[in-house]
């Protein structure tokens, strides 16, 4: 199993990832999780702290001469800004000096972290519900996607939609638009709509608000039958709706057609299969399925398993909870009317949402391939994976 475990607190000393599961023998580039870390911090109506932090991992264990051990790799990532939080987040002490925060902010976990924990001081809450936290799942993703990569298998991700500004139709479901998303400051591939976007992402700055929006995340090279369709919590499709929904501020989640799919008659709507093979899903080598289908409306997941067609998957992200106008609350203990204060936010995050989004997603299918292809080492897998190839008919 491809495992991961994160921790560290947004204001704290660092970030740490531990991934395990992690195959021997298999390349690891240090340079590609920085680049996976800098293209999270990138983005328009991005917030101070990014101008802050410069994302860099530390490797501390797993690897050996540019290549994985086998064990459990420990990653680290410093956090600059503690520098100005040693005092307000010092581990020893009792702090007494530090005036707690007592107003829990709507939309986040302030209210109902300090009613379960037991805790007075909201930030004791807040500095790990931050989603700074998913620099450290970036870290685990970019392992993910090596060995992706590995299995000639690869990962896009692009913005469709902020606020109410939506990319074209023909955007959607692109992946060569999805790859060159990356060019554009909102990680969209359609110039018109990024361009009303921004001016809609100024307008919230203006008014004190913030926007949210839909990233599609699409994978391509991955074989027929991950996942399972014999138990409800080995289904792929549920697999990555709850990785998707794991994501800070992610309220939604479709696969292919997704919800639009409901009102549509059953011809409408389902894939059919005719014999031969198409370019559109190649697979290690170059290898192509037996089979192929016109159009991919399922978004390559049937019966809670790849069907052999790109991955299309969407989470949408609610706005940022954080506004420059301060939301309407209450006091934590007496219940008192007060105004929510106000943490260092961003206005709109959603390309950084593409990214992470893109992380979950490669997590997932990393894990389902190596339950489907098991072994200890990347030569292992391979050898089993071919296999698998030969026997389903590609050629």
């Amino acid at each position: 199993m491809f495992t991961f475990r994160t921790a560290g607190e947004t204001h704290g000393p660092a970030l740490v990832a531990i991934v395990e599961g992690v195959p021997a023998g298999m390349p690891f580039d240090r340079a590609a999780v920085n680049r996976e870390l800098a293209r999270r911090q990138v983005g328009y109506g991005r917030g101070e702290r990014m101008q802050i932090e410069k994302d860099e991992v530390e490797v501390l264990s797993g690897v050996r001469f540019g290549r994985t051990l086998g064990g459990p790799v420990a990653m680290l990532l410093r956090n600059r800004d503690w520098e100005n939080w040693t005092e307000k987040m010092a581990q020893e002490g009792e702090g007494r000096e530090i005036p707690p925060l007592t107003t829990a902010r709507p939309g986040h976990a302030d209210l109902g972290g300090v009613l379960k924990y037991g805790h007075r001081d909201v930030r004791n809450v807040l500095e790990r519900a931050s989603a700074r936290e998913t620099a450290a799942r970036v870290m685990a993703g970019a392992l993910a996607r090596m060995v992706l990569r590995e299995m000639g298998a690869e990962i896009a991700g692009h913005v469709v939609s902020i606020g109410r500004v939506r990319v074209s139709r023909e955007t959607e479901g692109s992946w060569n638009l999805a790859v060159q998303s990356d060019k554009s400051d909102l990680r969209m591939a359609d110039p018109v709509a990024a361009r009303r976007a921004v001016a809609l992402i100024d307008r919230a700055k203006k008014a004190g608000s913030t926007v949210g929006g839909t990233v599609e995340v699409i994978a391509r090279g991955v074989p027929p039958g991950l996942g399972s369709f014999v138990s409800w919590d080995r289904k792929l499709d549920g697999r990555l709706a709850q990785a998707l929904m794991s994501i800070h501020a992610v309220k939604g989640v479709e696969i292919g057609g997704g919800f639009a799919l409901e009102s549509l008659p059953g011809v409408a709507v389902h894939d059919e299969i005719f014999p031969g093979k198409r370019r559109g899903n190649r697979l290690l080598g170059g290898l192509s399925l037996p089979f192929h289908r016109k159009t991919n409306r399922a978004g390559g997941v049937e019966g809670g398993m790849t069907n052999g067609e790109p991955l299309v998957v969407r989470a949408a992200m609610k706005p940022i909870p954080t506004q420059s106008n301060p939301l309407r609350t209450v006091t934590i203990g007496n219940w008192k009317r007060d105004d929510a204060h106000r943490e260092r936010s961003d206005v709109c995050a959603v390309p950084a949402c593409s990214v992470v989004a893109e992380t979950m997603v490669a997590i997932t299918l990393v894990s389902a391939f190596l339950e489907k292809f098991g072994g200890d080492s990347m030569s292992e897998i391979h050898y089993n994976y071919t296999g698998y190839l030969r026997r389903i008919g590609c050629r």
